[in-house]
C-alpha cells in the first residue's frame, strides 16, 4: 500500500526523531504498556509542548495537569479493549467535493473485439497472453482452466526461486476452482471474461483456510475464517486463485519476512512495493493478473519498476472488507495486469458497495472501448515535465507521441498544499497500536529510521488536533483539485517526479500507470490521472496510448 519515494516524506522527521530521543521518558509514559504510577509533572508538559511547537505558562500547565492525568487514565482504560485491525474508525473519509455529482446509470460495459485467438505453437508464449486473449481460448475450449492453472503454477514455482514473489500457494483451491470452471464452460454456463483465468492476490487479502501474513513476521501464521470481499467477487466471476503474493511488511517496500522480492528485468534489484509480488509475477509472465493495493504509491511504484500496467481506482470504488487496514482514509485495491483493458476487465468485477465497507460509493463503471478519444480534454503537468529527473527523456517522448496522435494537451498545475503525509502515519500507527505497545514491532525485518517500527513510534506524538487540522487542509485540497479538473477529463503526469502521486492519494483520484519505454535496460512508466469515479474514460484513454506504443508487449528474458 505504501512505497517510500525519492525525497521521502519522512525526511522532515529528523528533528522529531532526535527530539523524541531527548524525551524518551515521555515515550515510555504514553506508549509503553508498563506505564506505572508516575505522576505527570510540569516539566513533562513543558517538554511535550516544545515537541509540538507550543509554549504554555506555568499557571496554564498547572490547570492542565488534572485533565492530563484523567486523559491518561482514559487511554489506559481504552487499551483494555482489543481492537482487531478490521475495526474501522467511526469517521468515514469522503473524497467528494462540494457540488460533485455521480452519474447514476450503469450502461453495458463494452470491451474491444478480440477477433480470433489461437493457441501458440510454442506453449510458453501463453505466459504473456493477456486476460482477453486467454479468455477467448477458454471460451472456445481450445484450452482448459485446469491446463492453464497448472501452466501458471509451474511457472510460479520455477521462477519464485529467483524472484521470491509467492508467500503461499493456494493450489488445492485453484484446482478445485479450475475444474468447476471447465465443467461450467463445457455446459455452456460461461460467466464472462474472467471465467477460468488464474490470478494472484497480495497477501493482505484474507483467504479462508490459508495464511494471510501481511508480509510481516509477527503475523506469518495468521489465518482468517473468511474471504476478502474482492476474493469473493473474483470467485463469483469464475477466476482461479493460485497464490498469495509477497508484499513489503505491513505494506511498505519489497522486503518481507522471507526475503526481498526481485525485479524480473534485473533480479539483482528489488521489485519495489508494496504490491511487490503482484507486479513481479505479472511482469515475469507467471500470472495473467494480480490484485494489489495502494495507499501512497504501492501500485504505481512496482508497476513502474517491473513494467506492469496498474490501475489505482478512486477511493471508495472497491470494498476493502477482509483486507489489512493501513490507512482507513487512503487504502485502495486495484489490479496489476499486462494491458490497460485487462485492468478494465478485472476492475469490472471488483467495483461497487458490499454494505460493509462504508466508504464505498455506488457509482457506475461505463467502460466503452469504442468511446471517441477526441471527446476527452487532456491536461499535462507542464512544470513537472520541465524539471530534471531520471525518466525525463521517456516522458518527453510520451508527450510528443500524444501530440502526434492528435491529442491537444492543455498545461495545468497542481494546487499548492503543505505536506499532509502524517495523516497516513497517524492512521497506520493506530492500525498497529498493539504491535507497538507489545514490542513485537522488533520482529519486523526492516528496523531502520525510514521503516514502520520507527514511524509508528514517532506517530504517537502527532496531536489529535494536528491530525484534524491536516484533514481540514485535505478538504481544501479536495476542493482545489476539483477546480483543476473542471476544465479537463484527465491529465498526464510523471509517475514519480511529481507531487501528483502524494496529492491524489490524499484526494482519492484514480490513475493508470503503464510502460512508456526503457532506461538502462529497465522499464519506465507514465501515469494518467483521472476524475473521481472517472475510471471508464481514464482507462479508455490509457488504452489508446498503449495500443499506439506497444511497450507492454516487451517482456523480460528469464533463465
Amino acid at each position: 500500500m505504501f512505497q517510500k519515494m525519492k525525497g521521502s516524506f519522512f525526511n522532515k522527521k529528523l528533528f522529531l526523531f532526535f527530539t523524541c530521543l531527548a524525551i524518551s521518558f515521555l515515550a515510555g509514559l504514553f506508549v509503553n504498556f508498563k506505564i506505572g504510577d508516575n505522576p505527570i509533572t510540569r516539566e513533562m508538559v513543558q517538554q511535550a509542548g516544545n515537541l509540538i511547537g507550543l509554549d504554555f505558562t506555568q499557571s496554564e500547565i498547572d490547570s492542565m495537569l488534572p485533565d492530563l492525568e484523567n486523559a491518561r487514565e482514559n487511554y489506559l482504560e481504552n487499551r483494555k479493549t482489543v481492537l482487531p485491525n478490521a475495526v474501522a474508525p467511526a469517521l468515514v473519509f469522503n473524497p467528494l467535493p462540494v457540488g460533485f455529482s455521480i452519474e447514476g446509470e450503469q450502461k453495458e460495459v463494452r470491451f474491444s473485439d478480440i477477433g480470433e485467438v489461437h493457441l501458440p505453437e510454442d506453449p510458453e508464449a501463453l505466459a504473456f497472453y493477456t486476460v482477453r486473449q486467454l479468455a477467448e481460448l477458454l471460451r472456445t475450449q481450445q484450452i482448459t482452466s485446469v491446463e492453464l492453472t497448472r501452466f501458471f503454477l509451474k511457472r510460479l514455482k520455477k521462477y519464485d526461486e529467483k524472484l521470491h514473489f509467492v508467500i503461499t500457494y493456494t493450489e488445492d483451491l485453484a484446482m478445485e476452482q479450475a475444474r468447476r470452471a471447465d465443467a461450467e464452460i463445457k455446459a455452456g454456463k460461461y460467466r464472462g471474461l474472467l471465467h477460468g483465468i488464474p490470478y494472484g492476490a497480495k497477501d493482505l487479502l484474507a483467504v479462508k483456510n490459508y495464511k494471510t501474513t501481511w508480509g510481516a513476521a509477527p503475523y506469518k501464521d495468521q489465518k482468517f475464517d473468511e474471504d476478502a470481499e474482492v476474493i469473493q467477487r473474483l470467485e463469483a466471476a469464475g477466476a482461479v486463485l493460485v497464490a498469495k503474493m509477497t508484499m513489503g511488511a505491513l505494506a511498505w517496500g519489497d522486503v518481507w519476512f522471507g526475503g526481498k522480492t526481485r525485479n524480473p528485468w534485473d533480479p539483482e534489484k528489488g521489485s519495489s512495493g508494496s504490491s511487490a509480488g503482484s507486479a513481479s509475477a505479472v511482469a515475469a509472465g507467471c500470472l495473467p493478473f494480480a490484485l494489489g493495493t495502494e495507499t501512497l504509491g504501492s501500485i504505481v511504484s512496482p508497476s513502474t519498476v517491473c513494467g506492469a500496467t496498474g490501475l489505482r481506482p478512486t477511493f471508495g470504488r472497491v470494498p476493502r472488507t477482509g483486507a489489512m487496514a493501513l490507512s482507513w482514509s487512503m487504502d485502495k485495491i486495484g489490479p496489476l495486469c499486462r494491458s490497460v483493458e485487462d485492468c478494465a476487465i478485472v476492475f469490472n468485477a471488483l467495483f461497487g458497495p458490499d454494505g460493509k465497507d462504508l466508504s464505498v460509493v455506488d457509482a457506475p463503471f461505463n467502460y466503452d472501448a469504442n468511446f471517441a478519444i477526441k471527446k476527452l480534454r487532456v491536461g499535462y503537468l507542464k512544470s513537472d515535465f520541465e524539471g530534471k529527473y531520471p525518466f525525463k527523456k521517456q516522458d518527453s517522448l510520451t508527450l510528443l507521441k500524444l501530440k502526434e496522435l492528435g491529442v491537444e494537451l492543455v498545461p495545468v498545475e497542481l494546487p499548492k498544499s503543505p505536506s499532509l503525509s502524517f495523516v497516513l502515519e497517524a492512521e497506520a500507527a493506530a492500525a498497529f497500536d498493539e504491535l507497538t505497545r507489545s514490542g513485537k514491532d522488533d520482529l519486523l525485518v526492516r528496523q531502520i529510521r525510514n521503516a514502520w517500527p520507527n514511524v509508528f513510534r514517532a506517530a504517537r506524538f502527532i496531536p489529535a488536533v494536528e491530525y484534524i487540522q491536516a484533514n481540514r487542509l485535505r478538504n481544501k485540497l479536495i476542493q482545489d483539485m476539483n477546480q483543476l479538473m473542471q476544465g479537463i477529463d484527465l491529465y498526464v503526469n510523471p509517475s514519480w517526479a511529481s507531487r501528483s502521486l502524494g496529492i491524489t492519494n490524499l484526494t482519492g483520484h484514480p490513475c493508470v500507470v503503464l510502460p512508456s519505454g526503457f532506461k538502462d535496460g529497465l522499464p519506465t512508466s507514465i501515469t494518467f490521472t483521472g476524475k473521481l469515479f472517472g475510471e471508464a474514460e481514464l482507462l479508455r484513454f490509457a488504452k489508446f496510448y498503449q495500443d499506439a506504443t506497444k511497450f507492454h508487449l516487451d517482456h523480460p528474458v528469464l533463465e
